[in-house]
């Protein structure tokens, strides 16, 4: 029988049931094993890696092979631990101490069976003033999720890179950053509390400068690098004072503690309304920052598309399973926090659900006018860590954890495919070095059309039921059969139809100039090997299955062991979390979705399939755009897509304005400090020494030691003129002196004795 962990959170002896155990499979309580593997790897590629045949990328891919298969049992284990389940679920926090709260808990299932219980392990690191600091893992079903999903993409990012990385200068230094980046992630994942997410979330991105900038010879890497590196910091600041003041705040509801950093303990006082509403806010909000940096969320988000400077397989693993989701994860980690912060049960708008709104159809207009592949799919991953983040705003928490669980699948496809594309071609621009690759490159245009299939939402790929279940989970269907769901979120759902509208359009765009047309590079264009297409092809695949996990409830098509079953084993239950409300499937709303994307695909495909196609035909050359387009007929048009080009001129801003204004008071004031301060100090200790050394040479070198000195030599002088004239020669002048020093010898000792 597993046993439901309590707090005190009460002067009368009653208690918060967390729903949590220190029982459960012996995977589960070692979780921790999984990011040590690939942690180990990045020490031993360090300090031994040239010495291996193959530079170290053997040890790296066979951490991450063996913490896969870690991962793949741990999810196991974690499946039978969940089914193990039998009696009601465990929502809320429930008293369990007194004799009347434990009837309330049997009424809500405690004790009767095996509640589906975290699988909580701490060991103490250090103590001091009464605070507990502790090290330690919690095991559930996000934390298995990410672990497949880091492990996986991880391990086939590791073989990609063996031969899209071969011969490079760094070659060791690349496998082992990328082993600790990969195993930082991990250890974010399973962390117990909030102090060991903060040191793994800026390992996270420390290795991601690293990784950047990994060609830092070039300036526009190392500026990448650079700007990633301080506009994650910018966040990382709200990050710690989130947890500190969460920190305080659970030390105030719990009367035997002076504070907690564990995530369940905060998680299970939020939800059952012992934190006060003001402190959630505050937290909520400078949490929200962190995010808002991490996970390149609208206005903080300029520093992910320079960050496609780094190589492609770091791309890939950064927009796909590692950096940008852990903002993501975090939320969905501490959603308690969120929930009762924001107060999303029952709204119709708040900051979370609106950010992440605005940023899905930022991304997605900014991804129309890029030429560089990769700078699309960046902007692509923006747009999409949107739908995510307001899903988590508006309450639809499975279907965000749903949706970064298809887009790792389909977006590292796209990544590692455009690194086959530049790998072929030797160039990102799509305009100027691509064009009819789909003839040279079957491969990889066969795996990039199934990971745009899935990203542009059309069934019956990964993509559809993950946006779908977004869609559905804000609520604001209702008028068309749309019921459940957290609140009325009718402006989210017309964001989210506007942005896969939009996605769907771009990706027609990026597809026609890379693989439609005429080859416009140099060269011979040629299909990559199978360390590159083989990744591409399993990642394929998972975008086509991977939506087959969570089919809606009611979907006559499939068996019921097929339906909702992601959400099932992966969204928490117990204690520690908010009651979670689902949307009813709406097969209305996924009709008209499917028509809107449909229309963006036919709007895109008639623009350049037909007329671009055409006007090339009659130039004789490969266009890729119109040569009287909207952008040449219309000034609106024109003036919108300046707009875009230069991004929302935010860069302009933060350099402009918030650098520029910045840096030169800082300047100045620095200058005057130096001279004024520092200089002067030195100046003046320089003025004092000399003043003292003139003063010690004349008071004290010539007055006192040399007239000592002198006086001396004085005396000694007269001492030795009287002396001579005691040294006459004459033998009684002798014994007459020795007659006299032996009578006044005899006269000391006489006195003495």
């Amino acid at each position: 029988m597993t046993e439901l962990l309590t707090i005190a959170a009460s002067t009368d002896g009653g208690g918060l049931a967390l729903g949590i155990t220190e029982g459960g499979s012996w995977f589960l309580r070692n979780v921790w094993l999984i990011p040590l593997l690939p942690a180990l790897s990045f020490v031993g590629i360090l300090f031994f890696g040239k010495r291996m045949p193959r530079g170290g990328s053997e040890l790296g891919v066979a951490a991450l092979g063996i913490a896969f298969l870690l991962a793949v049992v741990t999810g196991a284990a974690w499946v039978d631990h969940r089914d193990d389940y039998h009696g009601e679920e465990v929502h809320r926090a429930v008293v369990v101490h007194n004799a009347d709260a434990d009837a309330h808990a049997d009424d809500h299932g405690v004790g009767h069976g095996h509640p589906s219980l975290a699988v909580h392990r701490t060991a103490t690191w250090f103590q001091t003033n009464g605070v507990e600091f502790t090290v330690g893992t919690l095991a559930d079903g996000p934390a298995v999720m990410m672990l497949l999903v880091v492990t996986l993409v991880s391990l086939l990012v590791h073989v990609y890179s063996t031969d899209y990385v071969h011969g490079d200068r760094r070659y060791t230094h690349f496998f082992a950053f990328l082993s600790l980046f990969s195993a930082s992630m991990l250890l974010l994942v399973v962390s117990e509390n909030t102090l060991q997410l903060l040191c793994a979330w800026e390992l996270v991105g420390v290795c991601s400068f690293v990784l950047i900038g990994h060609w830092w010879e070039e300036k526009p890497n190392s500026d990448a690098a650079l700007k990633a590196f301080l506009t994650n910091r910018v966040g990382d600041m709200g990050l710690l004072v989130g947890v500190t003041v969460l920190f305080f705040a659970v030390g105030s509801a719990l009367p035997d503690r002076f504070g907690s950093f564990s995530i369940a303990e905060t998680n299970a006082l939020a939800s059952s309304g012992a934190l006060p509403h003001t402190t959630l806010l505050i937290a909520s909000c400078c949490l929200m920052a962190a995010v808002m940096s991490k996970s390149g969320q609208f206005f903080l988000h300029t520093w992910l598309p320079d960050a496609m400077a780094g190589p492609t397989p770091v791309s890939a693993l950064i927009h796909a399973a590692t950096m940008v989701v852990a903002g993501v994860f975090m939320i969905a980690r501490m959603y308690g926090v969120f929930f009762e912060g924001f107060q999303i049960g029952g709204s119709s708008i708040n900051l979370m659900a609106f950010i992440g709104g605005l940023t899905t159809i930022v991304g997605a207009c900014l991804a129309f006018v890029q030429r560089d592949i990769k700078k699309v799919l960046a902007y692509s991953t923006i747009s999409q860590l949107g739908y995510m983040v307001m899903a988590l705003g508006v309450g639809a928490w499975t279907a965000a954890m749903f949706h970064l669980f298809t887009h790792a699948f389909f977006k590292a496809c796209l990544f590692l495919g455009s690194g086959s594309v530049s790998h072929a071609v030797h160039s990102f621009d799509m305009k100027s070095d691509m064009g009819g690759l789909r003839k040279h490159m079957p491969h990889t245009y066969r795996t990039f059309m199934i990971g745009t299939v899935a990203l542009a939402g059309l069934p019956p790929l990964a993509g559809f039921w993950s946006k779908d279940e977004i869609l559905v989970g804000t609520g604001g269907w209702g008028l068309l059969g749309g019921t459940g769901g957290n609140g009325a979120y009718t402006l989210m759902l017309g964001m989210g139809m506007l942005t896969a509208a939009l996605t769907a359009a771009y990706m027609t765009r990026c597809v026609y100039l890379t693989f439609f047309g005429e080859f416009r590079g140099h060269g011979q264009p040629h299909e990559s090997g199978p360390r590159i297409t083989v990744p591409l092809w399993i990642l394929a695949g998972l975008a086509v299955v991977a939506g087959f996990v969570n089919l809606p409830k009611g979907f006559q098509m499939a068996p019921g062991s097929l339906q909702e079953r992601f959400g099932h084993f992966v969204e928490p239950v117990a204690g520690y979390f908010p009651t979670i409300s689902h949307g009813t499937p709406s097969w209305s709303l996924a009709v008209v979705s499917t028509l809107v994307v449909v229309g963006g695909i036919a709007a895109a495909g008639w623009y350049y399939f037909v007329k671009v196609e055409a006007a090339s035909k009659a130039a004789g050359t490969s266009l890729t755009e119109l040569p009287d387009g909207p952008t040449t007929k219309y000034p609106l048009a024109r003036m919108g897509h300046t707009l875009l080009a230069n991004k929302y001129y935010l860069d302009h801003l933060y350099n402009g304005v918030v650098v520029d204004g910045t840096k030169g008071p800082v300047a100045r004031f620095a200058y005057r400090i130096n001279q004024q301060v520092i200089d002067r100090t030195v100046d003046l200790v320089g003025e004092t020494a000399v003043k003292a050394g003139v003063v010690v040479y004349e008071k004290v070198d010539q007055l006192v030691v040399d007239g000592v000195v002198n006086a001396s030599g004085s005396a000694s002088s007269a001492t030795g003129e009287e002396l001579r004239k005691i040294n006459s020669g004459k033998v009684q002048s002798y014994a007459a002196i020795l007659f006299a020093a032996a009578t006044v010898l005899a006269g000391v000792l006489i006195v003495i004795v």
